[in-house]
């Protein structure tokens, strides 16, 4: 992450006092990384494919899978018959994308709650709108708070949060300052009921402010949001897509940043993640193309074994196989679990 200094001096102290905070819980695994900031797609010499004997990398009991990956599957055969394929293939927990399956007809939230439950699987978070200015009715943490936050509880979910980008009030440095101070009084009521709002990101989140062009708009988001109420999802497939298309300011000055870093400087605030594979194609506008997970260049054996290394590493994070258009989403599900529960810790 680049530490050139900010044009905004409020948000540069806010930003160096969060990660602060995050150094002690995250000196261990960042001293596993050396001094260099080498992206951890960009080692790609067979080292995230390796199985070795030693502990696996996958810790037991947090591989999930977003449901938005099977999404043609649910829509027709319905919930019950992807849990059941889920279960025999290995996964623990769900990450929903919506609690309808059209043509398989309807479904309640208990009957949704105790149909993962009896396929050892547990809801461990959803992806709801942000906003939908245009429709006061629309189901979204702006419009509908109480309703989503009604939903997720009575599915039992332990987080809540959305894939939108913090992008309602346009691109500039206050406007992300006041969808932060949205973020925060979500996170403040599901925080109320026991629950973790979060935030997924996308590449765009990496990029820069319109009028701070030395900004970057994630920074923003961290610094302006409380450690306490709101949480991270990093895609990291996205965030290695943001390295690629932002790692130079709109002026063309460097500003290169390590997507892992951002994690290990604050371990707590990244319960969940999203493990998504590319292939490295610089021909690319993201800078990688889409496959199915371990079928790519991204090095998931060092990222994970990295995360595992912070304090409660193994213990407090999630991790969520995602394809946004997957060839054959059954098939990808099996070999995507296949491939990171085969993963193995170097002796």
């Amino acid at each position: 992450m680049s530490r050139k200094k900010s044009a905004d001096p409020e948000l540069a102290q806010k930003l160096s006092r969060r990660n602060m905070l995050g150094v002690a819980a995250g000196a261990t695994a960042a001293a596993v990384l050396g001094a260099s900031a080498t992206p951890a797609a960009a080692q790609g010499t067979g080292t995230g494919h390796g199985h070795g004997h030693g502990q696996p990398v996958l810790p037991p009991g947090r591989l999930g899978i977003q449901l938005y990956s099977l999404r043609d599957k649910v829509s027709t055969i319905g919930f019950a018959k992807v849990f059941e394929e889920l279960e025999r293939f290995g996964y623990d927990e769900v990450e929903f994308a919506g609690y309808t399956q059209g043509s398989a007809g309807p479904i309640t939230l208990p009957q949704l709650k105790r149909l993962a439950r009896d396929h050892g699987l547990k809801g461990i978070g959803s992806h709801v709108n942000y906003y939908d200015n245009n429709n006061p009715n629309a189901y979204s943490f702006a419009q509908n708070l109480t309703k989503v936050l009604d939903d997720a509880q009575e599915l039992g979910l332990d987080h809540i949060g959305t894939a939108s980008g913090p992008f309602r009030y346009g691109s500039t440095v206050d406007a992300w300052k006041r969808a932060a101070a949205d973020f925060n009084a979500y996170g403040a009521a599901a925080k109320r009921r026991g629950m973790k709002f979060y935030q997924h990101n996308h590449a765009e989140e990496f990029s820069f402010a319109t009028d701070q062009p030395n900004v970057r708009l994630y920074d923003v988001l961290l610094a302006e949001t409380d450690p306490s109420l709101v949480y991270l999802e990093m895609d990291i497939y996205w965030a290695f897509a943001g390295q690629f298309r932002f790692s130079k300011t709109p002026e063309g000055k460097p500003a290169p940043f390590d997507p892992l870093r951002y994690v290990l400087k604050q371990p707590h605030r990244y319960p969940l993640f999203h493990v998504k594979d590319g292939v490295e194609d610089i021909a690319a506008r993201d800078g990688y193309r889409m496959v199915d997970v371990g079928d790519g260049d991204i090095d998931y054996k060092r990222f994970i074994s990295a995360v595992n290394k912070t304090r409660g590493g193994r213990r407090d994070h999630h991790w969520q196989v995602e394809h946004d258009q997957p060839v054959d989403s059954i098939l990808f599900a099996e070999k995507s679990s296949a491939h990171l529960h085969s993963l193995r810790e170097r002796r």
